[in-house]
């Protein structure tokens, strides 16, 4: 996806979010999260925008509120700061928060945050009394696939314990996992042979499952290879 389009998925998915967290409130538990509450998710989020602008601008911002009048003011302004900065060139460096992989820059983290408030919102609506349905669409949530194996895995995921070869299938896109003892998953298409595990589906389904959200994404194989790649 371009970095218009990104841009535009960041604002639509962080206004739906905050008005499933002014509908929720702050006390609401979190059905998709069970150890957060509606102020849990939100101070997260607020901690990821001021990291942004930490990162991008070098700038360290002030301390973190923890009121919920307070949180949400902290969210309106961070979120306009964030929104200015991330229109810097694409290949403007980035400060990685990540163990692994090197530099980023501020296409990567548009990217990363467009995604980061997507499956948020899921999260979100999930603890309004009646949850929105909501789909994404298919060449977004493929992206969030190509996202999450291609740049987000290799960065933070720890090395598996066994080699194994995860197939991930949404629709006509195709994509191979390689794990090896000792290193960190990372994609090969070029790997012959049957995988040992694959998970296959709508596009939407099969994001929502490497995030570890309710989907209705289906698995054959040893299911076990898929815990390297678990989301946090």
């Amino acid at each position: 996806m371009d970095t218009p389009h990104l841009l535009e998925a960041i604002d639509v998915h962080a206004d739906r979010l905050k008005t499933a967290a002014l509908t929720a409130g702050p006390h609401a538990p979190i059905p998709n999260c069970p150890k957060w509450t509606m102020a849990d998710l939100v101070t997260h989020l607020t901690e990821v925008l001021s990291y942004t602008i930490d990162a991008i601008t070098g700038h360290h911002t002030e301390r973190r509120p923890t009121e919920w009048p307070d949180l949400l003011g902290h969210w309106d302004g961070a979120r306009l700061v964030v929104r200015d900065i991330l229109r810097l060139p694409a290949d403007h460096p980035v400060a990685s928060p990540f163990p692994h992989g090197g530099t980023i820059t501020v296409g990567d983290w548009t990217r990363r945050l467009a995604h980061e408030f997507a499956i948020h919102r899921l999260d979100a609506e999930s603890a309004l009394p009646t949850p929105r349905r909501t789909r994404f669409p298919t060449g977004f949530a493929e992206d969030g696939i190509d996202e999450y194996l291609a740049f987000l895995t290799p960065r933070r995921a720890p090395s598996p314990e066994r080699d194994g070869v995860v197939e991930v299938r949404a629709g006509d896109r195709g994509w191979t996992v390689v794990l090896r003892r000792g290193q960190g998953p990372q994609l090969d298409e070029s790997t012959p042979g049957t995988p040992d595990v694959t998970l296959t589906g709508p596009a939407d389904d099969v994001y929502r499952a490497l995030w570890g959200r309710p989907h209705a994404a289906g698995i054959v194989g040893d299911d076990t290879l898929l815990d390297p790649l678990a989301a946090p």
